[in-house]
């Protein structure tokens, strides 16, 4: 099987036999081209699209159609994956990597406006509305795509009531943390902003740890509150030498959730 530049073959039901044997049901089983120094390889890997929370509650039937209907392709880092202003002919889902949804403001500085992290979807404005794309998304790393054409989504919409639930319950959550991320940009002080941007983007896990997993690079942060990468680093460092996060790996671990609610309120500042 042959895979071009940034297309993935993808083996679904109607491929022969032989070659979906191992997939289990809800699996994906595809090829994707890793770029080595030397040479092109071809390796295989295992989507299962059970994870997918919008894609857990179909049946078998409707999984079927979407293993069917689903193409993915790879991008590499920086590249654009969907142009704002573009047709809005598919919904997406992040299969690995990370992603930052874009826009562009009228004197040509990038605003990142949220984040995507493994198993999210987007671009379901546009098929739903029938509107050309209002942001764009850029990868953040090398990342794999999933396009699902918007007749296939559309219909699942109209026909599976757990997948209309989901995205009733995303849209709505969709629209809080807008309205929490505007908010945010209001700040004047750009301290409060990095602040606040951290106390709004952390998770709490197991053990009542709070953390931000896949930390963005201080530039990625800096295009989202629209200030500086020097004064991002900053910021950080200030939180770091105060003891109130520490860095581990990809993610900040918040060490002192109370005090960092303090700074981001105005508290000490």
């Amino acid at each position: 099987m042959t895979v071009s530049n940034n297309e993935v073959a993808v083996i679904n039901s109607k491929a022969p036999a032989t070659e979906q044997a191992s997939a289990l049901p809800g699996q994906l089983q595809i090829k994707i081209p890793i770029q080595t120094k030397v040479q092109v390889k071809v390796n295989q890997i295992t989507v299962n699209l059970r994870n997918i929370p919008l894609l857990m509650g179909l049946n078998d039937e409707d999984m079927g159609k979407v293993k069917a209907d689903m193409r993915v392709r790879h991008f590499n880092k920086r590249d654009v994956v969907l142009q704002k202003g573009g047709i809005g002919d598919s919904l997406l889902f992040l299969l690995s990597g990370q992603l930052q949804v874009v826009d562009v403001t009228e004197d040509g500085r990038a605003i990142g406006l949220r984040m995507l992290k493994e198993g999210d979807f987007f671009g379901e404005i546009a098929i739903i509305n029938g509107t050309p794309r209002s942001a764009s998304v850029v990868a953040l790393s090398n990342v794999l795509v999933g396009f699902l054409p918007s007749v296939t989504a559309l219909h699942l919409f109209s026909h599976s009531p757990a997948m209309a639930n989901m995205m009733l319950r995303h849209l709505a959550e969709k629209i809080q943390r807008d309205s929490e991320f505007r908010a945010l940009l209001s700040i004047s002080n750009t301290s409060r902003r990095i602040y606040a941007f951290i106390a709004l983007f952390k998770k709490i896990m197991p053990g009542n740890l709070e953390v931000i997993e896949n930390l963005p690079t201080h530039q990625d942060i800096a295009m989202m509150i629209n200030t500086s990468r020097e004064t991002v680093t900053r910021a950080l460092l200030h939180l770091a030498q105060q003891g109130i996060v520490e860095k581990d790996l990809h993610r900040l671990i918040i060490r002192k959730p109370d005090e960092l609610q303090k700074l981001a309120l105005g508290a000490g500042l």
